[in-house]
C-alpha cells in the first residue's frame, strides 16, 4: 500500500502574517517601509525581483484607481505575478465562508493584497486560514499602505521624517487613522488633526497613537474647531469628504463639514506649507481648485508614490512568506 501523499480535511489555522495596521509594526518596519518606497521612487530596480515565481492574488472588491494599479503594477515589477479580482469574482458572493475561501486562496497565492471596505478581522481571517501574508490595502478602520505612502512623500519632500508638523483637515477616516498611526512612529513631530464635531478619529486611535508618539517625542492632538489650528504648519493634508463605501447619517453632513474646507486663504497661513491629498478630490468641497492644482500641491507625488509604497510593502510581505 502506498503511503498517503496528503493529509484529508482542512488545514489548521495558523497565525496571521502581514500588513494590517501601521500601529501594530514596529517603529523600525514603519520607517523602513517609508525609506523602501524612496529607494523605488529613485530607482524602481532597487529591490531586483523578490517576488519572482510567486504569484500575488490583488482582491478589490471596491472601486479603486491608484491603490489597485499600484500594487497590480508593483507585483509584476517586482517579477510576480499577479491575479486579480473584482467585486463579484468569488463564491463569498454566493455564500462561501471567509475561512473557506482563504484556505483556498492559501493553497494557490503566496500573497494576497485586499481591499474590502469591510472590517479588518475579515483580511486576519484570510491570513490566518490560507496561511499566507495579507496587505490591508484598505479596510474600514485603517487605509495603512496609504500610510506608507504618505510618510515617503513628506520624506521625499521635505528630506526628512523627524520633526515634521503635519495638519490634517477633514474627517477622522481611515486615512486619518493610518496617518496618526504611522507618524506615532516618528520622533518630534506635531500632528494636528482638525476634524468636524462627530466625525472625529476614533477614541481607541487616538489614544493608542498618543502614547506611543509621547514615547518618541511625537504630539498628536484633536481639534473640532478650525479656530484652533497650529501656528507652524509644514504640510496640510486632506481627503474626500463622501470616502468609498461609506455614507453620512446627517442629512445636512455639508453644513457641518464646510468650514473644513481648504481654501488659498488657509495655506496662504502658512506660506511655506505643501499640500496633500490622498485622492480622488472633489473640486469645491473639501479643496480648492487652486490649492489641489497650485504650486505648493503634491497631491500629485503622492499619487505617484502609492506605486512605490506599494513595491515596499509587498517586497517586505514577500519576506515573510
Amino acid at each position: 500500500m502506498q503511503p498517503a501523499r496528503f493529509l484529508p480535511g482542512p488545514p489548521a489555522p495558523r497565525p496571521e502574517r502581514g500588513i494590517f495596521s501601521l500601529g501594530e509594526l514596529t517603529s523600525e518596519t514603519v520607517h523602513r517601509l517609508a525609506r523602501r518606497a524612496c529607494d523605488f521612487h529613485d530607482d524602481p530596480k532597487a529591490g531586483g525581483r523578490p517576488l519572482d515565481g510567486r504569484t500575488v492574488g490583488v482582491l478589490f472588491t471596491r472601486t479603486s484607481t491608484r491603490t489597485r494599479t499600484a500594487f497590480t503594477a508593483g507585483a509584476i515589477k517586482l517579477g510576480g505575478t499577479p491575479v486579480t479580482f473584482g467585486p463579484d469574482d468569488l463564491q463569498t458572493n454566493t455564500g462561501e465562508s471567509l475561512t473557506d475561501t482563504g484556505r483556498v486562496l492559501g493553497s494557490m497565492l503566496d500573497l494576497l493584497v485586499a481591499r474590502t471596505s469591510g472590517p479588518l478581522h475579515e483580511l486576519r481571517t484570510l491570513s490566518g486560514s490560507g496561511g499566507i501574508p495579507v496587505i490591508n490595502a484598505m479596510a474600514t478602520e485603517e487605509h495603512p499602505t496609504q500610510g506608507i505612502c504618505d510618510l515617503a512623500t513628506i520624506s521625499l519632500v521635505r528630506g526628512s521624517l523627524e520633526g515634521v508638523r503635519v495638519l490634517y483637515v477633514g474627517e477622522g477616516n481611515n486615512t486619518a487613522t493610518a496617518l496618526a498611526q504611522g507618524l506615532s512612529h516618528v520622533p518630534g513631530c506635531r500632528v494636528t488633526f482638525a476634524t468636524p464635531p462627530g466625525y472625529g478619529l476614533p477614541a481607541d486611535v487616538v489614544e493608542e497613537a498618543a502614547k506611543r508618539g509621547a514615547e518618541h517625542g511625537t504630539e498628536l492632538v484633536e481639534s473640532h474647531s478650525m479656530d484652533e489650528l497650529p501656528d507652524q504648519v509644514d504640510f496640510v493634508y486632506t481627503t474626500r469628504w463622501q470616502t468609498t463605501g461609506t455614507s453620512k447619517g446627517d442629512a445636512h453632513w455639508r453644513q457641518t463639514f464646510r468650514p473644513f474646507h481648504v481654501d488659498e486663504a488657509l495655506m496662504n497661513r502658512w506660506p511655506d506649507a505643501w499640500f496633500l491629498h490622498d485622492l480622488p478630490a472633489h473640486r469645491g468641497d473639501e479643496v480648492a481648485a487652486g490649492v489641489l492644482d497650485g504650486e505648493r500641491s503634491v497631491a500629485w507625488i503622492q499619487a505617484r508614490m502609492k506605486l512605490t509604497s506599494a513595491m515596499a510593502a509587498l517586497e517586505w510581505a514577500a519576506g515573510t512568506a
